[in-house]
């Protein structure tokens, strides 16, 4: 294709807007802080990969990776570290790995975790989290209201440990 017919400017050549970003302090733990180093990393080795392409003329991948990176850099600008070590052994706190029981006597294990770090799937919750919030400052012993969408819940905190 000739290059006359190839736009040098205008909005195929603008960067994409910003990935929004908490206004909730940005708390991380050692694990959470390196797994966003990690990848922004990986996002600069992947931006340098897409910039080296020998077939450019689809900008839409580097704006999207020059998007996350800045993203990451703004999680990373804006990180809180806290290490469960330091946190106090008696109650939960950010980072605290809690044993609880519901009603029905069935247990889970719930990690408070930073944002960025937080997956349901693995039990990591972010401090905001109607969850979290109902599970801050608890003792061992203590039972809390969950205030969930599907209802109410109470949960007995059975154990606490930290990292």
């Amino acid at each position: 294709m000739s290059r006359a017919f190839v736009k040098e400017d205008g909005p195929d050549n603008e960067p994409l807007p910003d990935l929004p970003v908490s206004t909730h302090p940005n708390y991380v733990t050692p694990r959470g802080l390196k797994a966003l180093r990690d990848r922004l990393a990986t996002l600069q080795a992947e931006l340098a990969r897409l910039k080296a392409r020998a077939e450019r003329l689809d900008k839409l991948p580097e704006k999207a990776a020059e998007r996350d990176i800045r993203y990451v850099e703004a999680r990373l600008r804006s990180a809180i570290p806290v290490d469960p070590a330091d946190q106090p052994s008696g109650e939960v706190a950010f980072g605290a790995r809690v044993t609880v029981a519901d009603e029905d006597g069935a247990e889970a294990v719930y990690e408070i975790t930073g944002e960025d770090e937080a997956d349901a799937s693995l039990g990591r919750i972010a401090p905001q989290s109607p969850l979290a919030r109902a599970l801050l400052s608890a003792r061992v012993g203590d039972v809390v209201e969950w205030k969930r969408p599907a209802g109410r819940a109470e949960l007995e905190i059975l154990a606490i440990a930290y990292a």
